[in-house]
């Protein structure tokens, strides 16, 4: 399983196009992810899901992927997330 955090820098946060775009993004992979606030926790390509967790502007998520592209998976979000969010 590989692991990472991120601390959102968006303003607004985790709203509907960024999220779209992350499950779009997690979507090309096969591995499972998932993806934690706290006590919270969804799953990755659930697009409502993600939005009920409302993240806000300086909070921090952790993404679990599990698969066998997990290092591939977590190497793209990555990089979508440091140019969105």
């Amino acid at each position: 399983m590989k692991e990472s955090s991120y601390i959102i820098k968006d303003p607004l946060g985790i709203h509907a196009r960024p999220a779209g775009l992350l499950i779009k993004k997690l979507q090309e992979f096969s591995s499972d992810v998932v993806i934690i606030r706290g006590s919270d926790r969804c799953e990755g390509k659930k697009m409502l899901a993600l939005m009920k967790m409302r993240v806000k502007a300086g909070e921090e998520i952790t993404l679990q992927f599990k698969g066998t592209d997990e290092e591939a998976a977590a190497t793209a979000v990555k990089t979508y997330l440091s140019e969105v969010l």
